[in-house]
């Protein structure tokens, strides 16, 4: 079974991956900060107040999530894990994009040649409908494929 959305592409590329989902806003700082600065290999999301993805492998994954939230340096950390080559390969979000995220993913991808993916306006049924472990099928156009 699968099911078809369509965002906006912030920083585009195609990919297959497996999802990690968060029903709540991610705090970049919270979940991404303990990897960077211990310069750890992967990133474990390391924000307890996100029980959705607290202690769960997000590098390589596919980060579904509404907006992300918190600190000013959002995106910084963003770019940052991107330097590393621990980032998500791709964030999909159901809401707009905040300008944080935004410039963190745009500078990874411009200034670190990251790979990393970016779409928004993704819509809250999709977020409804995304599971953790669900296959994605990303498209350079926008659209993404959830597969189960």
């Amino acid at each position: 079974m699968e099911k078809e959305f369509k965002g906006r592409v912030i920083a585009g590329g195609d990919l297959v991956g497996e999802a990690i989902v968060s029903r709540n806003g991610v705090n970049t700082l919270a979940t991404f900060q303990k990897s960077a600065l211990k310069n750890a290999k992967k990133v474990i999301c390391s924000d307890q107040n996100n029980p959705d993805l607290y202690g769960k492998l997000l590098t390589g994954k596919i980060l579904c999530l509404p907006k992300t939230i918190g600190s000013t340096t959002g995106g910084l950390v963003i770019q940052t894990i991107c330097s590393m080559g621990i980032n998500p390969s791709a964030m999909l979000f159901s809401e707009p994009i905040d300008s944080l995220a935004c410039s963190g993913i745009i500078l990874a991808k411009n200034w670190e040649n990251s790979k990393i993916i970016a779409i928004d306006k993704l819509g809250k049924k999709f977020l409804d409908y995304v599971q953790s472990g669900d296959k994605i099928e990303i498209k350079s156009d926008g659209t993404v494929k959830v597969i189960r």
